[in-house]
């Protein structure tokens, strides 16, 4: 298939990147090779003591750039674009553009270029043990907050270039998994990533179980074996659990219903009853 009918057909890709510099738009074919390319010079700007650009110059400059592309399309191949096999977006991952609940921009875009944040970068750095450059996202709106800014009780919303741009364009609020932008995401992980990572902690917990089990007297771990072990609290979130600890220990491991509020529960009854109130004693102190 040759490049026109590729493109005439839909199949091919488009990419367009936002640099501090310079938009540029190119379109590809499924192999990676550059079929046309279009571009548009912007320039960011100092204003009250910012660096930044208007939300005009996205869009202008987002028009001027695609214009740009389909006249070297229709240079080259003598047609014209009607649609992409899939479309992405990169841009300035660094920044802050806040907004609220009705969508509306609250101050203007803070772009990477400002150096203003240099109290929130060394309170988060210092905090999280972990360098938080100027530029991140969220540096500027942790500076925000202790310079106590009037905007930010009305923050429903704050992104980067990139994360707008997406969020215009799709209407998904969105940040790629790679992007350094020091913004708050959410990710999917899965349920073989959660295990390994717990893997060897349960492991060691399940081990030291099963040795403090082993130790108790005859007369009390039959009440054990037939009454079984019951957990309680966060853990049992963990599918399974029971029946991990159970063919790690050879004891018998159940769920309460009411597993998060059990040992509450049960302390509180505990402390209620004298008989048993010997239980809520410190260890050191308890008398059998």
């Amino acid at each position: 298939m040759d490049n026109r009918t590729l493109i005439e057909q839909g199949k091919a890709i488009l990419g367009i990147e936002f640099g501090s510099t310079r938009i540029k738009a190119v379109v590809i074919d499924e192999k990676g090779n550059t079929l046309a390319s279009g571009g548009h010079g912007w320039e960011n700007r100092l204003e009250n003591g910012i660096w930044t650009y208007t939300l005009d110059d996205i869009w202008s400059g987002l028009r001027d750039c695609y214009a740009d592309m389909l006249k070297d399309v229709k240079e080259k191949y003598d047609t014209t674009v009607t649609s992409f096999a899939s479309i992405g977006f990169s841009a300035m991952m660094h920044g802050y553009l806040a907004f609220d609940k009705a969508g509306e921009l609250l101050v203007p875009f803070r772009t990477w270029r400002n150096t203003i944040t240099e109290q929130a970068s060394e309170e988060l750095t210092k905090a999280f043990d972990y360098n938080i450059p100027q530029r991140w996202s969220i540096s500027h709106l942790y500076q925000a907050i202790l310079n106590g800014e009037e905007h930010v009780p009305d923050i429903d919303y704050f992104t980067t270039l990139a994360g707008y741009v997406h969020w215009k364009l799709t209407g998904q609020k969105v940040i790629g998994i790679d992007s350094v932008s020091g913004l708050p995401r959410e990710e999917s992980i899965s349920a073989e990533i959660v295990n390994e990572g717990i893997e060897e902690s349960v492991g060691a917990l399940a081990s030291e179980m099963k040795t403090f089990l082993e130790r108790i007297p005859p007369q009390t771990a039959v009440n054990i074996t037939k009454e079984g072990i019951y957990l309680t609290g966060g853990s049992v979130h963990l599918p399974c659990i029971h029946q991990f600890l159970a063919d790690s220990t050879g004891f018998s491991f159940n769920l309460p219903d009411a597993y998060e509020k059990a040992a509450i529960g049960g302390l509180e009854k505990i402390i209620q009853n004298k008989e048993l109130r010997k239980w809520a004693a410190p260890i050191n102190e308890r008398k059998f």
